[in-house]
This record gives structure tokens, sequence and C-alpha cells, in this order.
């Protein structure tokens, strides 16, 4: 990478090997994503939408309707999921918590494994029947569990789903079968899968397991029980990490696939496929045209010393700066990574009182002349600011030595 600091009086030179900051910062970039192609010529699928995303920073690879109101089936389940790992995250609940399944819950029709009423299982048994058998019995004791009810879970569903920018979604149900005023689109199903993938890896851990049990435990005694994985991709793909499919006689098929190679994550969503065939290999198609077609270029900042800003009428003199976040971009196959360069835009001296986080500058990344983004530089922490009794120490300082 090379480096350009005009923007200095004083001259800063990056130094490897610090490190400090680099492991406390996410490698997400939640902004409003780039747009790398769009609809590309070379692409043309069967399925009625579909759209092909990188999870680090958003950008869109490939789109097709991918804002047009669809069905979708059991892939709403990775909205399920989603909540059920921020849950997880949160320490409300945990992965050994037992929970009970309601009649209400066992009487799901569809894609299910048979819970019945009154029976308990932990967490983790609800998150592989969901995860691996899409089981829309166990996606309803959940949600029980975690909102008290279904309905109030729908609704933080819902909740969720704008703050994510999901404006073309409405959820009525918490596991997809077809009902009125249950609806979805491609770049949606695309933006709560990235929080889902990104955010909560683990999931892999479920979505990719193509054969599992677990035992049921009744009144009646104890049996196994026996769960298939959906997703024909997590046995053929290379770097698959999931995630969820979904059909019915409405939706027809559809699929919200998840990879990962040379820490690129994409995701590939296809809605109303004709067939099942026809989702698996479209979602392919897809991943295979965003890593044949691009690549990642990632700033960490692990071997950059930030210079320190000068504070004026602090009780200290300096302050350090440490990045917002790290820096992603999508390149294209005729980008040479090599020749990004990162300049920056750092104040080289400030007035006391400083807050910890105080937005100090940027680090403003560049190709050629066009700009690719930047990263704000936020101070390390507070300096307040210098106090009568301060000054008077600092000035017998200078004269009689501390």
């Amino acid at each position: 990478m090379k480096q350009n600091n005009h923007w200095y009086s004083r001259r800063h030179r990056f130094r490897k090997g610090i490190g400090v900051f680099a492991l406390i910062f996410s490698l997400l970039l939640w902004e409003v994503p780039q747009v790398l192609v769009k609809a590309a010529e070379e692409l043309t699928l069967e399925s009625a939408a579909a759209v092909l995303m990188e999870g680090s920073t958003g950008t869109i690879l490939y789109e097709k309707e991918a804002t047009k109101e669809l069905r979708p089936a059991s892939i709403t389940k990775v909205m399920t999921l989603l909540l059920i790992f921020e849950a997880l995250n949160a320490g409300t609940i945990a992965l050994t918590d037992m929970v009970s399944v309601s009649e209400h819950a066992a009487s799901m029709g569809g894609s299910q494994v048979y819970l019945e009423a009154y029976e308990t299982q932990t967490v983790e048994t609800m998150i592989k029947c969901i995860s691996i058998a899409s089981a829309n019995d166990a996606s309803v004791a959940m949600a029980e569990f975690l909102a008290g009810s279904e309905e109030a879970f729908v609704t933080k569903m819902n909740q969720r789903a704008k703050e994510l920018g999901m404006n073309h979604t409405n959820f009525v149900n918490c596991y997809g079968l077809d009902t009125d005023g249950h609806y979805s689109c491609a770049l949606d199903v695309a933006l709560m899968s990235r929080e889902l993938i990104m955010n909560h890896p683990e999931i892999s851990n479920y979505s990719t397991v193509w054969m599992d049990t677990f035992v049921h435990t009744t009144s009646k005694g104890q049996s196994e029980f026996g769960l298939t994985n959906t997703n024909k991709l997590i046995k053929s793909y290379q770097g698959i990490t999931g995630l969820k499919t979904g059909s019915t006689g409405l939706a027809k098929y559809c699929l919200s696939a998840t990879a990962r190679r040379d820490d690129m994550n994409l995701i590939a969503v296809i809605m109303a496929a004709p067939d099942t065939k026809t989702r698996f290999r479209e979602a392919a198609k897809l991943l295979d045209y965003g890593y044949a077609t691009a690549s990642l270029y990632q700033e960490d900042f692990s071997t950059t010393e930030f210079p320190e800003v000068k504070v004026k009428a602090g009780v200290k003199q300096s302050v350090q700066v440490r990045p917002k976040k790290s820096f992603g971009y999508l390149c294209n196959k005729d980008m040479v990574q090599g020749d990004i360069r990162m300049e920056l835009q750092l104040n080289e001296e400030v007035l006391a009182p400083v807050t910890g986080g105080m937005s100090l500058g940027r680090a403003i990344f560049y190709y050629g002349e066009q700009e690719l983004g930047s990263v704000e530089l936020l101070a390390v922490e507070a300096v307040e600011k210098m106090k009568y009794k301060d000054a008077l120490k600092t000035v017998w300082g200078c004269f009689f030595g501390s």
C-alpha cells in the first residue's frame, strides 16, 4: 500500500509491529454499500429475483429484481436465527437453557421435527433443528421462549428488519409458511443474512452440518430423530458456510447461500426459482462469478503507527488516536491492490478538553484520484483541561525540575 501524507506540516512515518488496536475493531463496514456490478450481462438466471453481496463491505456485485416483494418461505428463519444468536451474544439466554414446547408450537405443520407438547429441549438442540432441518415447530418454540409469544417475537423481527434497512419486508410469522402480508425481497434477505453470518459466524457450526440426530424425551420415553440438511451446496461447494433454504407452493424455491474464500465472504440469494436444482445451480453460479471477478482489499491498521495529536491547554500535551474500525473495499479484477494508498487527514492540535472517542481526523484511501472510502481516527483517551494548579505545577517543573 502506498502512503502519502501531504496534509501534514510535519512528516510522520508508518512503522510495522504495533498491532495494539487491530483486534478490537470489527472488519464490518455497515455503510451504504458500493455497487461493483449491476445486472451483469454475462449472467442469466431463471429465478425471479437474485442478489450477490460481499459480506464485509456490503458491496452488491449482481442484482436481478432485487427489491421485488416475494414470498420468502423458510429463509424467513434467517431472521429468527439472527434474533436467537443476538440473545445468546447479549447473555439473555444460553445454549444449555431448556425450552419447553407449547401446544401451539407442537401444532405447526410444514417442515418439522415433531416436537411434542410439553417436551423440553436445549436452546442448542433447537438451533440444530432450525438450521439443519428447517423445523417450524422449533422456530415457534424459540420465538415463545425469547419473547413470550410468537406474535411478540414477530414484532421484534420486524423491528430488527427496519434497523437493518430491510424496506421491502414484512414478517407475519417466524417460520415462513405462506401467509397474506408475509413478504421480503432478495436484497433484504441478503441484508439479514449478512448480519447473521458476519456477526455470528458460529451459525456455520450448525448450518453446514449435513446429518445429525437429537433425542425426543417425552412421557412416552426416549426416541432418536434424524436431521438432514436441506442445503445441498454444503456437500458440493468449496468454502460454503451456510445458510438457509426455503420452499412452498407459492414461494417456489428460495435460497440464501453463503461462502468464504480468501477472507472474502459472499452471499448469494435466490428467490422464486422454478425448481430445487435451479436454485442451487444459480446460487453456485453467482458465487463463482463473485470469486472470479472481485477481490477484497482489507486494512486492519495492524502495521500502522499513528502520530499523536497535540493538546492545547490540557493536562497532557498530546493524545494518541486509533481507527474507529478496519477498512475494506471490494476491488474488481482490473484493480491492483498494491496501488491503493492511504492518506491521513489529522488535526495537528486540539483544544482541551478532549473526550475519549472524539473524532480527530480520518484515514482516507485512494486508488489513483478516486477516493475509495475513509475511517475516522478517534482519541484513545480523555484529556482534561488544565486547571490553575496544573498550570502552576507545570511552570514549577519547568524551572525547578519535577
